[in-house]
């Protein structure tokens, strides 16, 4: 089973959430890819069978060009029956805004006929202990996904 993980970070934050993401799901015998999204394409995901964005949610929900061209490039494509999983970091200050391009992706994702392996992991900036506990059950759950 190959992953592949497309991550966004300006701050590291996701990048961190990412490579603990990877390691949990080669521990689990999945081979990851990941890559940052500023020198990804989306049909990368094409030959994966989990496909996993991990992003950030700038200001009120604006998606950076990097985020909206990979976000229009997923659009373009068919991943009927593949599996797939979102999440990233987000700052409450911006109340409705909060994490909102991670659930942008979820349904994107959505709409190209992929099948979500995990309901999305979401964390308020850097990733602490607790955040890690939820990394670990979302890889969990995505790796019984590919093998049920």
């Amino acid at each position: 089973m190959k992953a592949q993980i497309v991550f966004a970070s300006m701050t590291g934050n996701n990048e961190d959430m990412a490579e603990i993401l990877e390691e949990d799901l080669q521990d689990l015998g999945i081979d990851v890819e990941s890559i940052d999204i500023s020198f990804a394409d989306a049909s990368s995901f094409e030959e994966a069978d989990l496909c996993i964005v991990v992003t950030y949610t700038y200001g009120e929900g604006v998606m950076t060009d990097e985020l909206k061209d990979f976000y229009d490039q997923l659009l373009e494509l068919d991943l009927t029956g593949k599996k797939f999983a979102v999440m990233g970091s987000g700052d409450k200050t911006y109340k409705d805004h909060y994490c909102e391009n991670v659930y942008d992706f979820e349904k994107a994702f959505t709409k190209i006929g992929a099948i979500e392996a995990a309901k999305p992991v979401t964390i308020e900036n850097a990733v602490e202990d607790d955040d890690i506990a939820l990394i670990d059950q979302a890889a969990k759950e995505m790796a019984g996904s590919l093998n049920g």
